[in-house]
């Protein structure tokens, strides 16, 4: 029987609204068409039955993706249509598109509009255009405030049934096979009840003793006494299960049974608690959340396996579990002794959690977005705060699909239609075009009309005030906040966060896989978090990552760059980098203009300031009809002299492989006319010449890669001399000669260096470079050595007095000059009140329209601080910092690849790189 009101008066009026409808209510059924997965529809045959008898038209659009068939439909008296303008009242499950809307109509589905999310504003703007009648079946309430229309069983039995799925995969992630791997996702049974079978044979392997013995006893929370937990539980019970109090969680965790799993259901008074006298009140919570906290992540979470959320969170309510709870109770637990390899004990109790609540940053804090019935699971690491996509990995296993009945759509709309059907009547028998307060709804309906007429009604008003509110939060949050991504915690990582903390509205992750340094910067920096991953192996990370921030500084080696543009490319992020615009940088060109962002290169010393002095210089003898000649730029980072004690004159303040490496590499030069082609291998360290506009610093200096392609971007292709080139102490060629000699200087791969093989001695690996069979002595390998050297003394004492004869282990790395560079790097690094200095020398020659001819001088020389940041870092670091800020405040604006070429951008930055102490000098000489 029809229920359309429980009181006598509201019966009479309801007759009274029949008598005035002189012709036949329509009510239709729309195709639900925003979700590839939503199978469901808000009534079921029988309930079209029933209304079709009663007189009513219902009116069906057709859907081959509805999981009932239309026939079923037509069965029941029902009529498939695709106009369904003449219907009163339209009927769904989800929101329909905007464009799919017809005006003044009573429409009735679940509209995610009362906490004014922001993803379904659009929709409610034109359903207030359109002077339509919203019904939301989530506020459709009873005189407790409980809902009476709702899908919540049928969540918690397709959750319970996805997340013993998704347990299977984690088990066998963490190298065990259980029971749970026959069950499958909801979806995949035709009903509950084969799903319950499925979940019943698994059982049966528990009882059996068939759980790995190394996982220990099972244990699953149920939070909330609702629908959508009673719903998990059913599913749970066809387990060999126990059922246990709160308070017998820990006991049963450790000692229990491993032939049956153990649940327990939580409610408010087992972990909410009064912060100042530690007692739960029913009455005062209700009145005051806030006043109070949860002990879920002390008493509950430490001895639970899974937990199954089923309660929404309020704000100003406790949180069952916040980001720090999760990264406590992820510490790996203390392994037994002897475990043996193949049957690992789990890395720490709480696996999973199956939040079906989908309430994202709600009562589960690090919950912060819905999983898809498509990609079920995720992975939350806690202690670097990211969630990706997998069952592998660290950390636990997420699921929060925020449409699970949908898994289950014959039985779920069903049972939603018996919930629904008793209010249909008195919903279908109003015009949306007729007043509100002319209808004689019951409460339960009245309660629930979010819109009518073109406005708000009065109970929903405060939507409006939310909107506002959150809006005005965003405006200051755009044009204040921005968030800044570091990849790299060296040498330079701390000029380039101690210019951007400077500004309070900037946030900035800094991700490393140098786990010391990263907490030697966030102590030192506010506005700074850590994240301890290397980005080369975690690409899904650094993806998720990259996709937070408004912009990235990538202080890695020049070979990881492509990679990190590539995440940049994908997100639609900026990208600013010091080291030099490669081939692989170049080819992304197209992708970076057509992403509409910016990708800033060779901002830092060299190359960098070394543009931005030469840009400047020129430009400048432009504007006066002037042409160049020639221009030849040196630059080095060294030792301040009173360091430079050592067979290198070199110690290390930058990337030991990268310096190593840039003495083999080729080089390209331009002298006199004439093209210089040098090839790799070792041959530039023969082109050395000694460098003496210093005389002394005892300088010498080397071309470096190829300078005849800066003609045209520095727009000086008259010029008969291009020549760019490193600088260093006389004496550091010829070591690194002897080094390149013995085929130390190797960066093709050497399997015999890996960290899964023995462990080589420096001694052991010299005699595989020279070809001799060891063990021998010390003399005899000195002496190979020697000759390998060509009689070299001086390259000789260089490789002794680094130890590379002796019996010390190799570092591990994936080639011979990595571990070499390892090696330099703990040998050679700048000693406590040790200082850097770098050493920047530009000429330009340029001849004048008079016909004079002049050359230009630019020096710069910084030293680092004794208790403060080297010479390399500064100069590098600030050139960066200062770029990326530009970026972020829109002074640099320009899309595509960019280097600092331009009066624009090379004008601010040599600016504001004075005020940090990095100035330069500028002297001419006129020749007739």
């Amino acid at each position: 029987m029809l229920r359309a009101f429980s009181h006598t008066n509201g019966k009479c009026a309801f007759r009274h609204a029949k008598c005035r409808h002189h012709h036949k209510s329509v009510l239709a059924i729309r195709r639900e068409d925003v979700n590839a997965w939503e199978r469901r529809a808000p009534l079921a045959p029988k309930h079209v039955k029933e209304l079709t008898q009663m007189g009513y038209k219902v009116l069906v659009q057709p859907s081959n993706r509805r999981a009932i068939h239309e026939k079923d439909y037509v069965k029941a008296g029902g009529i498939i249509q695709e106009d369904i303008s003449e219907a009163s009242l339209i009927v769904g499950v989800k929101r329909p598109p905007e464009d799919k809307l017809i005006p003044k109509k009573n429409y009735a589905f679940f509209s995610h509009t009362i906490k004014a999310q922001e993803a379904n504003m659009p929709l409610l703007d034109e359903i207030l255009r359109q002077e339509i009648r919203l019904f939301d079946y989530e506020k459709m309430v009873d005189h407790k405030g409980m809902r009476v229309v709702a899908f919540g069983k049928w969540a918690g039995v397709a959750g319970m049934i996805n997340i013993l799925h998704g347990l299977g995969l984690r088990f066998l992630a963490l190298g065990h096979h259980t029971p749970f791997m026959h069950i499958g996702m909801a979806h995949n049974y035709r009903n509950s009840s084969q799903a319950v079978q499925a979940v019943r044979d698994a059982g049966y392997e528990i009882s059996l003793g068939l759980m790995p013995k190394s996982v220990g006893p099972l244990t699953f929370v149920f939070t909330g006494t609702g629908n959508v937990s009673k719903g998990a539980q059913e599913m749970f019970n066809a387990l060999p299960c126990e059922f246990v109090e709160p308070h017998e969680l820990k006991e049963v965790s450790q000692s229990g049974d491993l032939r049956k799993v153990y649940g327990t259901v939580l409610s408010r008074h087992h972990h909410l608690v009064r912060k100042h006298d530690g007692m739960y009140d029913p009455v005062d919570y209700d009145k005051h959340p806030e006043l109070y906290t949860s002990r879920f992540n002390t008493d509950i979470a430490p001895y639970t396996t899974c937990l199954i959320n089923g309660i929404y969170w309020e704000q100003h309510t406790p949180r069952l579990l916040s980001r720090q709870d999760a990264q406590k109770l992820l510490m790996p637990v203390r392994s037994a002794a002897g475990a043996p390899e193949g049957c690992p004990e789990l890395p720490h109790k709480l696996l999973a959690i199956c939040d079906i609540s989908a309430d994202t940053g709600g009562s589960i804090e690090f919950m912060t977005e819905c999983t898809t019935i498509d990609s079920p699971f995720c992975m939350y690491d806690a202690d670097q705060h990211i969630i990706h996509d997998s069952v592998e990995g660290s950390g636990i296993l997420m699921c929060s699909i925020d449409n699970l009945p949908a898994q289950l759509p014959i039985e779920a709309t069903e049972y939603f239609g018996d919930m629904l059907f008793p209010y249909i009547e008195e919903m279908l028998l109003s015009e949306g075009s007729e007043p509100l307060e002319n209808q004689n709804y019951s409460s339960v309906v009245r309660d629930a009309v979010i819109a009518s007429n073109g406005s708000l009604t009065a109970k929903y008003e405060y939507i409006q005030k939310l909107r506002e509110s959150r809006e005005y939060a965003q405006m200051l949050n755009m044009g204040n906040k921005k968030r800044v991504l570091v990849l790299g915690s060296g040498y330079v990582s701390g000029p380039v966060l101690e210019y951007l903390t400077r500004d309070s509205n900037v946030d900035i992750t800094i991700a490393s896989v140098m786990e010391e340094q990263l907490e030697q910067l966030t102590k030192k920096f506010s506005n700074v978090t850590s994240v301890h991953m290397d980005v080369l192996k975690h690409e899904e990370k650094l993806s998720s990552l990259v996709k937070k921030h408004n912009l990235v500084i990538s202080l890695l080696p020049y070979s990881a760059h492509p990679l990190v543009a590539k995440k940049c490319i994908n997100n639609k992020v900026n990208l600013v980098t010091a080291s030099y615009l490669t081939p692989a940088m170049k080819e992304l060109q197209k992708s970076v203009e057509a992403a509409g962002i910016t990708v800033i290169s060779e901002v830092g010393l060299d190359p960098g300031l070394d543009h931005m002095l030469a840009m400047e210089c020129i430009d400048k003898a432009k504007e006066v009809g002037a042409t160049v000649v020639s221009y030849t730029s040196f630059c080095g980072g060294l030792p301040a002299p009173e360091h430079s004690d050592n067979p290198l004159r070199y110690k290390f303040s930058w990337s030991p492989q990268g310096v190593l490496l840039n003495t083999v590499q080729s080089a390209t030069y331009l002298k006199n006319g004439e093209v210089i082609n040098i090839p790799a291998g070792g041959a530039l360290l023969d082109s050395v010449t000694s460098m003496d506009f210093f005389p002394g610093l005892n300088l010498e200096g080397f071309p470096n890669r190829d300078s005849t392609k800066y003609a045209e971007p520095y727009g000086i292709q008259t010029a008969h001399t291009l020549l760019r080139g490193t600088l260093r102490y006389k004496g550091y060629s010829k070591t690194m000669g002897g080094f390149v000699k013995l085929g130390l200087i190797n960066p093709d791969p050497y399997p015999l260096l890996n960290s899964d093989v023995p462990r080589l001695t420096w001694k052991q690996l010299m005699c595989k470079l020279v070809g001799i069979q060891p063990p021998v002595e010390y003399s005899v390998l000195r002496e190979a050595v020697f000759n390998k050297l060509e009689r070299d003394k001086s390259q000789l004492e260089a490789v002794e007095w680094l130890g590379l004869l002796g019996d010390e282990p190799v570092p591990t790395a994936d080639s011979i000059v990595g571990a070499l560079a390892k090696h330099m790097e703990m040998n050679l690094p700048f000693g406590t009140g040790e200082r850097d200095m770098i050493v920047m020398r530009n000429e330009i020659g340029l001849r004048h329209p008079s016909g004079h001819l002049e050359d230009k001088f630019i020096d710069l020389v910084v030293y680092g601080d004794n208790k403060g940041y080297s010479a390399m870092a500064k100069t590098v670091g600030y050139p960066t910092a200062i770029a990326a800020k530009m970026v972020l405040d829109g002074e640099i604006d320009v899309k595509g690849m960019v280097i600092p070429l331009t009066k624009n951008i090379y004008g601010p930055i040599l600016e504001r790189v004075r005020a940090e102490g990095i100035v330069y000098s500028t002297h001419s000489v006129i020749r007739q």
